[in-house]
């Protein structure tokens, strides 16, 4: 990855460097005393990208974000967030940045107007400019009706609102969000998702970890980290595209029974239900899918096999096989 970093110092930074790129990651490694927690990451995001961060749990998602946000200096290799070199610039940085962690971290005893008045203050909007910020994001949030209510007494949709309002709320040029849907509807959710796609259209780069795989496919590219290491970026449909050819979807009568067969092959590489079909990956080193699919109807009569016919990839298929291949080369592809 090229560009020169910032030497400039200024905000916002006016020596034009990778004007292009928000986020650029070279080769970045975090350590905790023994353990690795990010092991030569490369990375970069472009301005008013929504960019997606998947992984398991002790992946490294966390770790990568407070480096971004200049809360963890690396142990090796190079950040530079708009341009600016982390963490020796992150207090200038942090008036053109936005945050919204997992919990909610805003104020439950105050209302929510008083909440967007506290963090536009912080983020040193003056009164007039913080009047019009104020309004607008109540308007444009929905909130305008729930203003005077505590925000201890909002449902956890409405927290979520709130929350991504007052990270907003100073036009931030990058919008960092740890898994800011996790135990909301999926009506809420769809409805964040929405606001999401407005700020990137102004512009504003968004950088969020999730587990959800319907949310990792609306990014426009998604980073898939496995103890530390990046097995996987891009655009997540063209991601899934490489899984043609290896996806069957079996229909049998007793499903618990073939799911039992299956874990017996080695060439599946997983199967799990969705709802009365088993979905099932196939290993690309074995026999083709049309030879699989033969070979399964016969191994699965006992289970009473109706049907095994060539099925459509999905993100979490993808997921589970790249995790598989870094398990059994020790490295990052």
């Amino acid at each position: 990855m090229s560009g020169a970093s910032c030497t400039c110092h200024e905000v916002p930074c006016v020596c034009g460097a990778d004007a292009a790129r928000v986020i650029e990651v070279d080769a970045l490694t975090r350590r905790f005393g023994r353990r690795v927690a990010l092991d030569g990451v490369d990375l970069a995001v472009a301005r008013g990208e929504i960019f997606g961060c998947l992984g398991p749990n002790g992946s490294g998602k966390s770790t990568l974000m407070r480096v971004i946000l200049g809360l963890l200096a690396p142990t090796a290799g190079v950040v530079r967030v708009l341009g600016c070199s982390v963490p020796r610039d992150c207090e200038r940085l942090r008036p053109r940045i936005g945050y919204m962690p997992q919990r909610f971290s805003l104020y439950e005893e105050l209302s929510v107007i008083e909440n967007l008045d506290f963090a536009a203050e912080i983020f040193g909007l003056g009164r007039r400019e913080r009047r019009e910020r104020i309004g607008a994001q109540l308007e444009g949030t929905g909130l305008d009706a729930y203003r005077d209510v505590r925000a201890a007494d909002l449902s956890g949709g409405w927290k979520q609102r709130l929350a991504l309002a007052a990270a907003t709320t100073h036009r931030p040029e990058l919008l960092v969000l740890d898994e800011p849907t996790a135990g909301v509807d999926p009506q809420s959710r769809r409805d964040f998702w929405a606001g999401l796609f407005e700020l990137a259209a102004t512009g504003t780069t968004v950088f969020v970890s999730t587990h959800y795989m319907d949310e990792a496919i609306r990014c426009h590219r998604v980073c898939i980290l496995h103890e530390g290491h990046r097995v996987a970026v891009g655009v997540p449909r063209e991601l899934v595209a490489g899984l043609a050819g290896r996806i069957l979807d079996v229909a049998a009568d007793d499903t618990d029974r073939a799911l039992a067969l299956l874990g017996e092959i080695p060439s599946v590489v997983s199967a799990t239900q969705l709802g009365t079909t088993l979905h099932v990956l196939i290993d690309p080193a074995g026999a083709s899918q049309e030879a699989m699919a033969a070979d399964l109807a016969q191994r699965l009569v006992p289970a009473g096999v109706r049907s095994v016919e060539p099925g459509t990839g999905q993100l979490e298929d993808l997921f589970v096989d790249l995790l598989r291949n870094d398990r059994n080369d020790g490295k990052a592809t």
